[in-house]
């Protein structure tokens, strides 16, 4: 928040800034990250200038926003050679009713080395990621953990489902070869087989 926005009652969303720990201290509905605290929750600020506490109360409550740490599953919405564009649809378990785009950066995406995304992940693929900030309203993403990584994949050929094999991802209709970041769960969650999500 700037100097003139520093009052009650200012509406927020989840990432606004709205302050410094040097200012003031953390309370319900925010976090810290990097020094800086930013809203959890959409709502409206409250400002304790006697305690220096900044607080955020929720409009909605128990809105399901992701957070740094959500495990969150996606459609990949865009792949360039450094990074790919989400569209997150649940997060753990639960199925959203709305969704939230997702950042998945080149060097997100392993402990070990990575060429390009294309040998990540691809349009159409689903995906199963960690937040690992939510700076300036943006999620960004990491599959660096065994855990994550792509959960299905289309051949891009010609739209047959993957299956891994000795030589990376096989098409059994087509032949094709492709590869991927897979998660250990590849395959055993087929909930979102054939769905369609809008981009």
């Amino acid at each position: 928040m700037t100097q003139s926005e520093r009052k009650s009652g200012l509406f927020v969303v989840p990432g606004d800034r709205l302050g410094v720990i040097e200012e003031f201290t953390s309370g319900p509905g925010t976090y810290v990250e990097g020094g800086t605290i930013h809203s959890k929750v959409t709502g409206c600020t409250l400002l304790d200038m006697l305690n220096k506490q900044v607080s955020v109360y929720p409009l909605v409550k128990a809105a399901t926003v992701p957070h740094v740490g959500s495990i969150v599953t996606g459609l990949v919405l865009d792949v360039k050679s450094k990074n790919a564009v989400l569209r997150i649809f649940q997060i753990g378990d639960k199925m959203l009713s709305g969704f939230f785009k997702g950042m998945l950066h080149i060097s997100g995406v392993s402990h070990g080395y990575v060429d390009n995304m294309f040998n990540v992940c691809k349009s159409g693929d689903i995906m199963r990621a960690k937040v690992i900030s939510t700076e300036n309203r943006s999620f960004f993403l990491s599959t660096a953990d065994k855990d994550l990584g792509v959960i299905y994949a289309l051949c891009s050929l010609c739209g047959h489902v993957l299956q891994p094999g000795n030589r990376g991802m096989g098409c059994s209709k087509c032949g094709n070869f492709e590869r991927r970041k897979l998660s250990p769960d590849y395959g055993k969650d087929t909930t979102h087989k054939g769905e369609q999500i809008e981009s």
